[in-house]
């Protein structure tokens, strides 16, 4: 946000909101974008053999460890899957390439 700041001439002095900057600049909301990735690489992973090292590191489900107490960590898997959710995208739809990325596309404003 400091670069686009700097690009329209404000100072955080200025008061001037983050979203009204993004959209004169024309870049997209970051969570979106972060989003994008995470399922971009989940993309990438679903579509390793299931004996590639990536895929069996990230998609091995931990059993029986003992956690601490209160809420536990937001897991990558989880965020994936309500991420799939949220937008209304099938797993099954990252085994073919160029629908997959057409589906997780954030457009720039």
């Amino acid at each position: 946000m400091r670069m686009l700041r700097w690009f329209c001439g404000h100072t955080r002095r200025d008061r001037v909101r983050n979203e009204a900057i993004r959209e004169r600049v024309g870049v997209a909301p970051i969570e979106e974008k972060l989003i994008q990735h995470r399922l971009r690489w989940f993309g990438h992973v679903k579509r390793r053999p299931p004996e590639a090292p990536v895929r069996s590191g990230v998609l091995k489900c931990v059993d029986k460890v003992n956690r601490g107490r209160g809420r536990p960590n937001l897991t990558w898997d989880e965020s994936v899957k309500r991420d799939l959710k949220d937008w209304d995208i099938s797993e099954e739809l990252a085994l073919d390439r160029s629908t997959w990325r057409l589906a997780i596309n954030v457009l720039e404003p």
